[in-house]
């Protein structure tokens, strides 16, 4: 037999267990958003560093660009490039070498 303590148990700890599910859902798409933007910055950064191994630093600004980040930092020591790209606050790294 129920008393009357025990009515309306159920109502606030289904409304935590569906806030509690909300916080999952929304914690879970940002988490993948920011691997997507990670994944894009250093796509760019590859496909920057390749194109300043086979050709210059404004080859290498001009994919990063067409990529849709910014060439923050290039330099050419020997064969070897290596550019840092950023794409608003997130920033990736790649190596290039010229030649086989």
């Amino acid at each position: 037999m129920r008393t009357r303590d025990d009515a309306g148990q159920a109502l606030p700890l289904l409304l935590l267990v569906v806030v509690l599910a909300a916080v999952s859902i929304v914690g879970a798409a940002e988490f993948g958003a920011r691997l997507v933007r990670e994944a894009h910055a250093q796509s760019a950064a590859d496909a920057a560093a390749v194109a300043g191994a086979l050709g210059d630093e404004p080859a290498a600004r001009s994919l990063a660009a067409r990529n849709g980040a910014v060439l923050v930092s290039y330099r050419a020591e020997g064969v070897t490039v290596t550019v840092v790209v950023a794409i608003g606050p997130v920033t990736a790294t790649a190596r290039a070498t010229r030649g086989p």
